[in-house]
């Protein structure tokens, strides 16, 4: 008789990315893993990118908790931090003093927001020391403080014009706030947009009633009685793209919010001997190159293809790292068989039948051994900006950039229209794509870039019309096809829910723990809902539900 023995893994993060893994774990095998979970916050796991909606109050704190996977082998200690790591022992010890063993190790530290070096925002020892007023946007207590800041001044500065600076602008704007977006580059997401794509974004972002002050950076933050009372400014990367005002002056504002950009977690790895860069340094099968019992996941890494801090990365990393482990443990699994009597109802190939599910599926992970080749994350590069009416999606090759060989680009500049769409082209698939102000559009682009679909041959059709061939919105979710996608983060059809409802589910909380629709972006919720509603009167008995109830295009769901 072989005595089966879980394999112990620590995660250390409980975020978005740390959560994911052990769900993914849980989904493959939960009595194959013995897991446990550290997160320095307090809270169950949750929606980090919905952080701006809650901020712009289009979205409650209570609405963006994730389903928080457990169970009788995952142990989560909330609020207690990981403090070091004894990589010879084995073993983590955590904020309280007790210490963990592990097999394997998960570091899913996360980032922490980039405070700059500014008089104001910084201590004489340059450690960071903020004073009330001044809010990175990176957790949960961060954006409440900010929505409390909200109601008190009428005026704030946001410094960082990047995704989550224009999303937090736009959204405090629509509180009713003067705010001021203060970037150094000459156009808003200079990472994403080029020039004529950054112009139509500046003028979506004027008319919601956002001044901004691009080509200066701040130079410091004045505080007067322990509190912020504006930012001075000073000169930046060039361009006149501001809305008044000189290159050093002061912008008075009671409320500053820094989104000018992230740090990795990296210090709990460099102490325990890891190599460290930007991130926490992993190879293409995510392990540290020191020690292949200890992996990074999430915007603490640094694969060898490099970070773009995207929550759909972290997850094709949690996924992949599950796959691995997975694979670890079918394999000892075999070996411990090997050395016993085979139970009846396990099977392996030397056996004269067929092998059993298990060994085959165990076979199977097995053989996906990790590669220097690299790996092929086409689709965890999508960039949508949450804000409302303002569309803006781009993916692949797009923004700055030199003109590659075998690209074609071609484009729609509609400034009045407050209008961008650029779609790039090689050997008959879309490569790239930028759009703002078409949300239609942008999904049709989405779907043709994440699913490598053929292109038409003339690509200025992909600007205006449908890429793939898809029905016209739904009057009803009875009239949606079965495999149109609900929530493109996470691949969720129309089936995948009614499925899941088939099988117990009868809230949309229900359907987001089964299927995780609604635990990317966002955007699909209210999709969801209504099928949840759809389904509670047509399969439950309850009430007809209204026509468009669940009004959803068939291959345009994106949350």
């Amino acid at each position: 008789m072989t005595l089966h023995v879980p394999l112990k893994v620590v995660v250390v993060g409980h975020g978005m990315v740390g959560s994911r893994l052990v769900d993914e774990l849980v989904r493959r095998s939960a009595e194959s893993f013995d897991i446990t979970v550290l997160g320095a916050e307090p809270y169950e796991p949750y929606n980090r990118v919905l952080l701006s909606d809650v901020v712009a109050g289009r979205t409650d704190v209570a609405a963006i908790t994730m389903p928080d996977p457990g169970g009788d082998h995952v142990t989560t200690l909330r609020g207690v931090a990981a403090v070091s790591v004894d990589r010879r022992a084995r073993t983590v010890t955590d904020a309280a003093g007790a210490v963990h063993g592990y097999d394997h190790l998960v570091l899913a530290t996360g980032s922490r927001a980039r405070v700059l070096p500014l008089p104001g925002l910084v201590d004489d020892d340059g450690a960071a020391d903020l004073p009330a007023g001044v809010h990175a946007l990176r957790t949960l207590d961060d954006a409440r403080e900010i929505v409390a800041a909200s109601v008190n001044t009428p005026r704030a500065v946001v410094v960082g014009g990047g995704v989550l600076g224009v999303e937090a602008a736009y959204g405090l704007a629509g509180r009713g706030l003067q705010v001021t977006l203060v970037d150094p580059s000459p156009a808003p997401m200079s990472r994403q947009l080029d020039t004529a794509a950054g112009a139509v974004l500046a003028a979506r972002l004027r008319d919601a009633g956002v001044t901004l002050r691009l080509g200066a950076r701040p130079s410091e933050v004045l505080v007067a009685g322990g509190r912020a009372v504006g930012v001075r400014l000073g000169p930046g990367h060039g361009g006149t793209g501001h809305d008044g005002g000189d290159a050093d002056d002061v912008v008075a504002a009671g409320l500053v919010v820094l989104t000018a950009g992230t740090v990795p977690e990296t210090g709990i790895a460099r102490e325990a001997g890891l190599s460290t860069d930007r991130g926490i340094v992993v190879g293409h099968d995510l392990a540290s190159p020191d020690d292949p019992r200890v992996f990074a996941i999430g915007d603490c890494a640094q694969p060898p293809q490099g970070s773009r801090g995207l929550v759909a990365e972290g997850w094709d990393q949690a996924r992949r790292l599950a796959d691995h482990l997975a694979s670890l443990v079918a394999v000892r699994a075999q070996e411990a068989q090997r050395a016993a009597t085979p139970r009846e109802h396990l099977r392996f190939p030397h056996e004269g039948e067929r092998p059993s599910m298990a060994v085959r599926l165990g076979t199977l992970l097995a053989s996906r051994a990790a590669t220097d080749q690299g790996v092929d994350t086409r689709g965890t590069d999508v960039v949508k900006v949450k804000a409302g009416a303002l569309s803006i999606v781009s993916m692949g090759v797009s923004g700055p950039r030199e003109p590659a060989p075998g690209h074609r680009a071609v484009a729609l500049h509609d400034a009045a229209a407050g209008r961008y769409v650029e779609a790039v082209v090689a050997d008959g698939i879309l490569v790239g794509a930028t759009c703002v102000g078409d949300p239609r559009v942008a999904a049709d682009l989405t779907a043709a870039y994440t699913r490598r679909t053929p292109v038409p041959v003339d690509p200025a059709f992909l600007l205006l019309t449908p890429v793939m061939p898809s029905a016209e919105p739904a009057s009803s979710p009875e009239h949606m096809p079965d495999d149109a996608t609900v929530c493109r983060c996470n691949g969720v059809t129309k089936h995948d829910i009614t499925a899941c409802w088939d099988d117990g589910a009868r809230s949309a909380d229900d359907i987001a723990a089964a299927t995780r629709a609604t635990t990317g972006c966002g955007s699909c919720r209210e999709a969801v809902c209504g099928l949840a509603d759809w389904l509670a009167a047509t399969r439950d008995g309850g009430a007809p539900v209204e026509p468009g109830a669940a009004l959803v295009h068939a291959s345009a769901g994106e949350g």
